[in-house]
């Protein structure tokens, strides 16, 4: 297949790469670091992409392992085939795909919202292919007032800046630049009318395929639940339906922090991870 003709823009600092992953499907990503495989998958915001979730957390995991961030089907710069659908195991089967073309056999994930709780339909579709997860204000809860409000996105600048308002305490952190990004990536999204196709398959599956809580009641892989006591969008009481039933879950709750702990508190996020990480053998 043909690489799009698209770079991601210099504020995130990463460099681009394209894998086939199916016939018609050519995966965008990025990919830094060596050794034991790490999967970052996305959250399911108005103009997402791998690169605006984890540009500030890439750079310092990569010291630990093989970082891979992927668009996930329907989001960002990935290239789906005629036909293709949505919903929680079709993003899992993706990931899946993405492994299975790098040669990849078992990997770590870490997810932010919709990422993780598409790590734990993972753990429980593909258990032979995971290391172990970690996952920020995990998906797949109750709707609230504030997910509401992603299912039908205001698509202006405007709309965009309430949207990312939302995931933060902290609203300074809400730049004019960061903004006009995600604008132009959501800008894309509703060019190819998928906006409105995978948010239906999310909002679909939250109510006809939560997470079999008997299933992850006999996880046996390490996992770190990480929450902001003042997420909006996921409440804190996710990581503790979460930690009731995992059997081998540690928990990491950021004081002054909404639903984006990966930037709003990224220095702090990182040393968490990095040091939960290395005490797993990771980077060790």
């Amino acid at each position: 297949m043909t690489t799009p003709a698209y770079t991601t823009d210099a504020f995130f600092a990463l460099e681009d790469r394209w894998l086939e992953t199916a016939p018609g499907e050519l995966t965008h990503y990025h990919e830094l670091g060596e050794g034991t495989p790490i999967l970052f998958l996305h959250g399911s915001g108005t103009g997402v992409t791998a690169a605006a979730n984890w540009w500030l957390n890439l750079p310092a995991l990569s010291t630990l392992g093989r970082c891979i961030a992927i668009d996930s089907i329907g989001y960002g710069q990935t290239v789906v085939a005629d036909g293709t659908v949505y919903g929680i195991r079709e993003w899992v089967r993706h990931a899946v795909r993405v492994l299975d073309a790098l040669g990849i056999e078992k990997t770590w994930i870490v997810g932010n919202s919709l990422g993780g709780w598409l790590a734990f339909q993972f753990s429980i579709d593909f258990p032979e292919r995971l290391l172990g997860i970690v996952s920020m204000g995990t998906g797949g809860a109750a709707l609230t007032g504030a997910l509401k409000g992603h299912s039908s996105p205001t698509l202006t600048q405007e709309g965009i800046r309430q949207t990312l308002e939302m995931f933060v305490v902290d609203k300074s952190l809400v730049t004019d630049e960061l903004v006009s990004l995600r604008y132009q990536s959501a800008l894309n999204d509703t060019a190819s009318d998928r906006l409105a196709a995978v948010v239906a398959a999310r909002d679909r599956d939250r109510i006809e395929l939560p997470l079999d809580m008997d299933v992850l009641s006999r996880l046996d892989v390490p996992v770190l639940l990480i929450h902001g006591v003042q997420d909006i969008v996921i409440p804190v009481s996710r990581t503790w339906e979460l930690l009731n039933v995992l059997p081998n879950a540690d928990a990491h709750i950021f004081s002054q922090c909404g639903h984006w702990s990966q930037v709003e508190r990224a220095e702090e996020f990182n040393a968490v991870i990095t040091q939960y990480l290395r005490s797993r053998g990771v980077g060790a």
